[in-house]
C-alpha cells in the first residue's frame, strides 16, 4: 500500500511482513540518486530520532520504516517474532517491495546489527555501502563499554545501580534516576532532549526492547545478551564506514576495532558527541555521510 503525502517529494504507505504491517517514509522519492535505506535501533525504538537525515534527500531518496512492534507499524503480542532473522526478512521484503535494486543503508545502534545479519545472510547484490552508526555488533563488548562508562559515573549512582541490578529491582526511582543520568552522558548530551528523540522515546515498542534487550542501555537481560557478530565482519566486501560519537555508548576504541575487522572500512568519530551524533551534530554528520556516499555512488 502507497500513498502520496500533500509534499509530492514524499511517499509513505504500509508493507506486509511476518507478523503485522510495517509502516515507511521515502523523503525525496524523485531524485535520481542511489537510494539510502535507515535502519533504526533500540530494537523498538521507532524512526524519528533518524529524521535529520532527511537533509540527504535533496540528493537522493531517504528511506525511514518503524519495525514491526514500535511506531507506526503492527504491535502483535507474539513474542516468537522478536528475532534476528524475523526483522532481517523483514528487512528484505521491505527492499524488495520499494524495488530498490541499487541501495545504500545505513544502521544505527542495533540497526547497525540487523544491517551486518541482512548482509550475511541474505548475500543481497545491489548495496553499495553500509554505514553503521554508534554500532552494536557485540553484546559482550556493548556490556563492556557500558561498565567503562558506569566505572565514570558518581559512586552513588554507580552503587544504585549494581544494588538494583544484583535484586531484578528495575521499577526502582532510584534505578530509573540513574539510568537517565547514564543517559544523559552517553545516549544523547543535548539539554533538552530534541524532539525527534521524544517522539522516538514516545513510540518504543518496550515489550521488545525489554525482550530481546533489558530494562536498560547497560542492563542486558534480553534474548541478545550473547549476540557477537566480530567472527564474522571479515566476510564484508563492501565499502563500510563506522561512526560514532566521543562519548557513545558504542566507545570510540571499539568502534576502532570494530574498523580493523572490516577490510577497507573507513572510521569518523565525533569530539564532544554521543550515541545520538546524528542529533546533536548534524551538519557534521551529514557531511561526513554525503562524502562517504558520494564515494561509493559509482
Amino acid at each position: 500500500m502507497d500513498q502520496a503525502h500533500k509534499d509530492h517529494n514524499v511517499r509513505e504507505g504500509f508493507v506486509k511482513v511476518p507478523g503485522g504491517n510495517i509502516w515507511y517514509r521515502i523523503v525525496g522519492a524523485g531524485k535520481k540518486g542511489i537510494p539510502l535505506l535507515t535502519v533504526h535501533g533500540g530494537p523498538g525504538a521507532p524512526h524519528q530520532y533518524l529524521n535529520p537525515l532527511k537533509a540527504l534527500a535533496n540528493q537522493r531518496p531517504v528511506i525511514f520504516y518503524d519495525q514491526l512492534g514500535c511506531g507506526r507499524s503492527d504491535r502483535p503480542e507474539d513474542s516468537s517474532l522478536w528475532t534476528v532473522e524475523r526483522f532481517t526478512e523483514e528487512l528484505d521484503i521491505l527492499r524488495n517491495t520499494l524495488n530498490l535494486e541499487k541501495v545504500h543503508l545505513l544502521g544505527q545502534s542495533w540497526g547497525s546489527m540487523l544491517a551486518v545479519e541482512y548482509m550475511l545472510r541474505k548475500k543481497p547484490t545491489g548495496v553499495r555501502s553500509l554505514i553503521l552508526s554508534g554500532p552494536y555488533l557485540s553484546s559482550p563488548l556493548w556490556a563492556k563499554d557500558q561498565r567503562y562508562w558506569i566505572e565514570q559515573l558518581p559512586q552513588k549512582t554507580r552503587q544504585t545501580i549494581l544494588e538494583c541490578e544484583t535484586n531484578k529491582d528495575f521499577t526502582n526511582p532510584d534505578y530509573q534516576d540513574a539510568v537517565m543520568e547514564f543517559y544523559r552522558h552517553h545516549l544523547c548530551r543535548m539539554d533538552p532532549w530534541p524532539s525527534e528523540l521524544m517522539e522516538s522515546m514516545e513510540g518504543m515498542g518496550m515489550e521488545v526492547y525489554q525482550y530481546m534487550w533489558g530494562p536498560s542501555e547497560f542492563t542486558m537481560t534480553g534474548t541478545l545478551t550473547e549476540a557477537d557478530l566480530t567472527p564474522q565482519l571479515h566476510l564484508l566486501d563492501l565499502p563500510v564506514l563506522l561512526t560514532c560519537g566521543e562519548f557513545d555508548e558504542a566507545r570510540p576504541q571499539t568502534v576502532a576495532y570494530f574498523q580493523s575487522l572490516i577490510p577497507g572500512a573507513q572510521m569518523h568519530s565525533f569530539p564532544g558527541a554521543s550515541h545520538s551524533h546524528l542529533l546533536e551534530q548534524p551538519q557534521r554528520v551529514q557531511r561526513t555521510l554525503r562524502s562517504f556516499l558520494r564515494s561509493t555512488d559509482s
